[in-house]
Parts: structure tokens; sequence; C-alpha cells
């Protein structure tokens, strides 16, 4: 029998207070102030990876990307563990790979193709650019070179930002209800299109913070890296939690699960 539990389609995004990025980061810390040395554990872990695929020949520049969503997924499941009053372990940062490693290697996937697909039209609407200031050439070439490269440089943080729009909620929809991967990324980037403004305030605050972290050698890090990921669960958990089934983690499971006989008894046969 076919014991595969489905689940229903994700429904729209609701509508978010721009005021509620702050109360998302104040939830993180929240979160990381409950287990700070195993967050940090984690975040120290995380960055060792990631290096560690980045120095590797030919397809470090590849594997970095791809991996990071399946990373971000077991710190969910770590943030989501908090959250239902369990205990935080290092190996949570590797949930991902456990439950759904195929769809979240999917999505870093999907990141690295967009990523180079806005690489590549940046570059070619400046390349165009400097190659019709070249026939122009003189003062009016130049013109219409930096033009066409500040055009290109304009394009390219759009098409960015969209992306990081589509990136935003999709490991928590795929770890957290089982959302299939490019579904997942249209929907987070229409739930950050759809409150905007949350999103932009939240942006920037964590744009602060990363400089801010940055100081003391980058050690601050090791805490605004969790910080984030609590602060991406509290977001996913206003954004689309009300509305969704609560899907239960390993661990409920397990601990939900009927006791197993004593040894010699036998149930009775039907």
């Amino acid at each position: 029998m076919n014991t595969h539990r489905r689940h229903p389609p994700p429904p729209a995004p609701g509508d978010v207070v721009p005021g509620h990025a702050l109360q998302w980061l104040a939830d993180g810390w929240r979160l990381f102030l409950k287990a700070p040395g195993v967050w940090a554990i984690q975040a120290l872990i995380l960055f060792v990876i990631l290096a560690a695929l980045g120095v590797l020949p030919f397809l470090g520049w590849a594997a970095a990307p791809i991996a990071l969503p399946v990373l971000v997924g077991g710190m969910l499941a770590g943030a989501q563990a908090l959250d239902r009053g369990q205990a935080l372990r290092v190996d949570h940062l590797f949930e991902g790979i456990r439950r759904h490693a195929g769809n979240l290697l999917l999505v870093g996937v999907f990141h690295l193709l967009g990523a180079l697909l806005a690489a590549l039209i940046a570059a070619a609407i400046g390349g165009s650019a400097v190659l019709t200031g070249m026939v122009v050439g003189a003062v009016p070439g130049a013109g219409v070179a930096a033009g066409g490269m500040m055009l290109g440089v304009l394009v390219f943080t759009v098409l960015w930002a969209l992306l990081m729009m589509a990136l935003w909620f999709a490991p928590a929809l795929v770890m957290l209800h089982d959302v299939a991967p490019l579904d997942a990324m249209k929907l987070s980037a229409r739930a950050c299109m759809h409150n905007l403004l949350a999103f932009l305030v939240l942006a920037t605050l964590l744009y602060v913070l990363v400089w801010v972290a940055m100081i003391p050698a980058g050690l601050g890090m090791l805490a605004l890296i969790p910080v984030i990921a609590g602060a991406l669960y509290a977001a996913w958990r206003e954004t689309f939690a009300p509305a969704l089934p609560a899907l239960p983690s390993p661990d409920a499971l397990v601990a939900d699960a009927p006791p197993a006989p004593p040894p010699g008894d036998v149930p009775p046969q039907t």
C-alpha cells in the first residue's frame, strides 16, 4: 500500500506588514539565543563546506551555489525544531541531505542557471554597446559604450534581485512543505513581490548587519548566519504557514510512534 502523504498545493502568500521585517530578525535572534554554541558550530561548518567546494578544480565555481540551498534547508529544519520546543543538534545542518537532497539540489541548479543567464544578458547588452561605440568612434562612441555598460549593470542588478526573491523562500517551501523546486521558486518570487516593501526593509537591515558582522574579523557571521536562518523561518511562517497544514518533523514522528511489543509477545492474528 502506498503510504506517501500527498500535500495540497501551497496557497497564495499572505499580506505582511513592512515593520514585521524587524520582528523576523528579532525572532531569529531569539532562536539563536536558545542554542548559540550549536548554531555557531553549524555556521562554521557551513563556511568550511562552501569554501572547500569553492576550491574544487573546474567545478568549484558551480558546486557552492548548488549546495547552498541544501545547507540552508538543514538550518531551517533546526529553526523549526527549536520553535517546536525540541533540541537543536549540529547534524540538523545535514537534514536537507537526509530528507530532500534532490529537490534542494535542483533549487541550487536553478540558482546557478539563473545567475549565469543574468550575467550573459548583461554581458550581451554591455558588449553590444561597446562594439557600437567602437564603430561610432571618438567621443560619441565613448558615450554609447559607457551608457551601454551602465544599462548592462542595471539589467544585471534587476535580474539578480528577482533571482534572490525566487531563492528567499524556496528552501523553506521545499524543506518544510514538500513543494517542488521550480514551483517553490515561483511562489517565493511571488511572495516577495506581493510584499515588496517588507522585503526591501529586510534587505536593507541585512545589508547593514552584514557589514557590522564583518567588523570583528568576520566572526560576527557565526551569529548572523543563524539569525538570518531564524529570520527566514519566521518570515516563511508568517507569510505561508498560517494557511498551510503543519508537517510533523521526523523527530516528532519517532516520538509519536507506538512502542514496540516486549520480546516474546506475539500480536494476535486476525
